[in-house]
């Protein structure tokens, strides 16, 4: 939590020439280290790596190097603002990389928005570096990227919107369960927004074992009666609404045990107060919170946002930096639904110690996370065969 506000001019000058750059780990300073480090050293490296290309991973950063991709399309709170518009935020992503996973990734803002383009151009791309990290590309369109992507790159690629905001939640949800002694199983969870995030959050809450999801859109409760949905929400139809509602917020949220905002919706503070005793309220849209955190407490045992000056923030930077280090370090060719699910239980585990209701997750700026997520990740990747 900030100790006073933040300023524009703060902000704009800690922007100024961007915040990225390249650092040389061994010097150039005389002669000798340039004929090493260039001609005509680095020709027997290149000749090398020309008769066996495995190579490339010991001698080049490429292994190492993450691609943080994207079309502009929804970037944080904004939405479509462009390529150019939503590069700050993907230089801020390589710097949390660089920070929290000690890993070197590049942005790569692409002008379209065509999926057959950006597939061609990462492709063509591929030897360059080591995994993919897509962010902020709108929904539905982010699936069948995702997806293409894994299938035409034989190297970790990820939507960290989807899953790492899915992971984290699933995190924090296990440590509520704990400080109320819940059983995740048990719970009735209503998801608002069945975008990016909503849909990975609703398959990776019903692979760890929760048997209760209902999901709205901005049409209402997501069910099989309903006309004119997509694959996605067609899918998401027959695993979920189990008990067969219909309507809005209101029926969705009556009794429920959590409540999981992933949408610019806002929640009326009568329909928070219709939930289950000891509700759980995860209002995580950004900047302005579903229902705002002081009045979701009058009725929920626990409160989460997706902000850093309030208590339990759920922020994507506990689980991507480890997730990519941890795949990376084992050279996995993907990233499974069981390395998310060990990333989501190794983030539980580092609040176990200090886990009350006010702290069901580690600290965004806790060191332990990223190592931790990391090894547990690379243990899941050689359980799976992808390493």
């Amino acid at each position: 939590m900030t100790d006073k506000p933040i300023t524009d001019e703060e902000i704009f000058a800690a922007h100024e020439g961007g915040k990225l750059g390249v650092s040389v780990p061994r010097a150039i300073a005389d002669p000798r280290s340039l004929a090493i480090a260039y001609t005509p050293g680095v020709a027997k490296v290149s000749r090398a790596i020309a008769e066996n290309a495995d190579l490339a991973a010991k001698y080049t950063w490429s292994h190492r190097l993450v691609a943080v991709v994207s079309d502009g399309t929804a970037v944080l709170g904004l939405g479509d603002i462009g390529a150019s518009a939503s590069l700050p935020v993907m230089e801020g992503k390589a710097a949390l990389f660089k920070t929290f996973g000690g890993l070197d990734s590049i942005p790569l803002v692409l002008d379209t928005t065509d999926v057959d383009e950006i597939v061609e151009t990462l492709v063509r791309l591929r030897p360059s570096f080591g995994a993919v990290n897509l962010e902020d590309v709108a929904a539905p369109r982010c699936f069948e990227l995702e997806q293409r992507l894994i299938e035409a790159l034989d190297c970790p690629v990820m939507h960290d919107d989807q899953h790492g905001t899915a992971i984290v939640v699933l995190a924090a949800l296990r440590g509520a369960c704990t400080v109320l002694s819940r059983d995740i199983a048990n719970l009735r969870v209503v998801i608002s927004g069945a975008g990016a995030a909503g849909v990975a959050c609703a398959k990776i809450l019903l692979a760890a074992g929760v048997a209760d999801v209902t999901m709205l859109d901005s049409r209402g409760i997501i069910h099989t009666g309903r006309e004119n949905l997509n694959p996605i929400k067609t899918e998401l139809a027959a695993q979920t609404n189990k008990a067969g509602l219909r309507g809005g917020l209101p029926e969705a949220l009556a009794g429920a045990d959590v409540f999981l905002g992933l949408s610019a919706s806002t929640v009326p503070e009568e329909v928070v107060a219709t939930m289950a005793d000891d509700a759980i309220v995860f209002a995580l849209s950004n900047p302005d919170p579903e229902i705002h955190p002081d009045v979701a407490g009058k009725y929920a045992a626990i409160v989460a946002t997706g902000r850093s000056d309030f208590p339990n923030q759920i922020n994507n930077v506990l689980a991507f930096p480890g997730i990519f280090r941890g795949a990376l370090d084992v050279g996995a060719r993907q990233i499974t639904d069981n390395m998310k699910l060990a990333a989501a239980e190794a983030i539980a585990a580092v609040a176990t110690d200090e886990l009350a209701a006010d702290h069901i997750v580690p600290s965004a700026l806790d060191p332990r996370v990223a190592p931790e997520v990391a090894e547990a990740v690379a243990r899941a990747a050689k359980a799976d065969g992808v390493a």
